[in-house]
């Protein structure tokens, strides 16, 4: 619409980056849900992997964290990035 080419098919994205957006719309949602964090890692990677204690100085309490803040960074206006090609730097 504004002289621009077309951004690549979704489809395009590595696999990697599609299982990360997979996994921030679902941390979004289960924050939507105003689940905990606890909660949301338990249904992104499974109650086996959380630690019954040690839970605030875990990995995937950070992992889950950071998470929710993308999704949430998506929600208010950042979806366009999705859309943008990545720069390739040499």
């Amino acid at each position: 619409m504004s002289g621009r080419s077309p951004c690549p098919p979704l489809s395009d994205l590595p696999p990697q980056r599609r299982q990360r957006f997979a996994l921030v719309l679902r941390a979004l949602d289960g924050r939507n849900e105003n689940k905990s964090y606890r909660a949301i890692a338990e249904g992104l990677f499974g109650k086996k992997r959380i630690p019954e204690r040690a839970w605030k100085t875990h990995d995937l309490r950070n992992r889950t964290i950071r998470l929710v803040q993308r999704g949430l960074a998506l929600m208010r206006g950042g979806y366009r990035e999705l859309l943008r090609p990545r720069r390739k730097d040499n």
